[in-house]
């Protein structure tokens, strides 16, 4: 019997990030930025908000994340060696309950303690980011800002219907 011949799927190509990642609901969502910026700190307080919600919310990963092109979308995995932990300030490295993988639906970027506030108004042409070839919606915000976790769980929200 012959036919065409199979179409292989190329090589998985990973890179490692230094960001954070978490599931709420089917959203995943890569919180990104400097060492200090409320990464951590801040994905604690989403899992806790969406389960306060009755959603569901996991962390994928905490400090380094592998990111991975598969189909059109970017899966975001944790890093093998720090699977299953989450540091918190002032508490050290605690375990926590995390999901092996998740496709990221959005990103989020934190401004560092020396960065500039994220603009007030988001770019006319758009607020988006390519990661690996992906384009995701992107939100800036400032992790030490008033309500900075509803706002943030806000815009990861919309994209969990989808």
């Amino acid at each position: 019997m012959t036919g065409a011949p199979r179409q292989t799927e190329p090589a998985e190509e990973q890179i490692m990030i230094h960001a954070n990642a978490l599931l709420i609901g089917p959203a995943g969502a890569l919180l990104r930025g400097p060492s200090g910026a409320g990464k951590s700190g801040l994905c604690l307080e989403l899992i806790h908000l969406a389960q306060g919600r009755g959603l569901f919310a996991r962390l994928i990963g905490d400090d380094r994340v592998a990111l991975v092109r598969r189909h059109g979308r970017l899966l975001a995995r944790p890093h093998p060696t720090i699977a299953g932990a989450i540091e918190e300030r002032g508490r050290g490295v605690l375990p926590a309950e995390f999901e092996p993988a998740g496709v990221l639906r959005c990103l989020i970027d934190l401004c560092g303690e020396r960065d500039e506030p994220p603009p007030r108004y988001p770019p006319e042409e758009g607020a988006e980011a390519d990661l690996c070839g992906v384009r995701l919606p992107r939100l800036a915000a400032d992790a030490r800002e008033a309500g900075a976790a509803r706002k943030i769980f806000s815009f990861i929200h919309q994209f969990v219907a989808f």
